[in-house]
């Protein structure tokens, strides 16, 4: 648990949806975690490289962390994980941008069956914590996009986030999104 701080991001405050109750609405902000544990310093860079082709990415430090589910008696490879803030070029629905993202991860050649035993190799792993969605001014004016922090949307199946993630989120958040 990270303690909060003065110029902390008070997260908390923020709606929170289930990813489902979203899923036909058009998003025009993400926040995504990135995560790898196998041949990260290859992955990465092409996860970014696809994402930028979808609008403007900004991105937060890289963090090493060891796998949170590793023992003693079942030792794993550590993640390296990143957020990217992504302003899409073209707004899309929540359930277009999960299934764009699933597409990136088998670009990245990411496996989801593992033997029972074997240690799990993720080449790329892309969660959704936050979006932003379109906002209508009124029934006459034309899509806008706002520019409030209250306006986004964490995702409730990912909250409360990892450390990293907070971490990378308040970076983001804190250089002004």
């Amino acid at each position: 648990m990270m303690h909060k701080t003065s110029m902390d991001l008070n997260v908390a405050t923020f709606t929170q949806c289930a990813p489902e109750t979203v899923q036909a609405h058009p998003v025009v902000e993400v926040v995504l975690a990135l995560g790898s544990n196998y041949q990260a310093d290859k992955y990465l860079p092409l996860a970014r490289q696809r994402l930028a082709a979808l609008g403007e990415i900004k991105l937060s430090t890289a963090f090493q962390n060891p796998d949170f589910t590793a023992t003693v008696d079942q030792p794993k490879p550590d993640y390296t994980n990143q957020c990217v803030h992504l302003t899409l070029t073209t707004p899309m629905h929540l359930q277009q941008l999960q299934q764009t993202f699933k597409t990136l991860e088998g670009d990245c050649h990411r496996c989801r069956q593992t033997e029972p035993k074997q240690i799990r190799r993720v080449t790329m792993d892309i969660d959704i914590l936050m979006i932003k969605l379109v906002t209508i001014e009124n029934s006459l004016s034309k899509e806008s996009i706002s520019k409030s922090m209250s306006d986004w949307i964490v995702m409730a199946d990912r909250y409360p986030f990892k450390a990293h993630e907070e971490a990378g989120v308040k970076e983001l958040i804190l250089t002004k999104l």
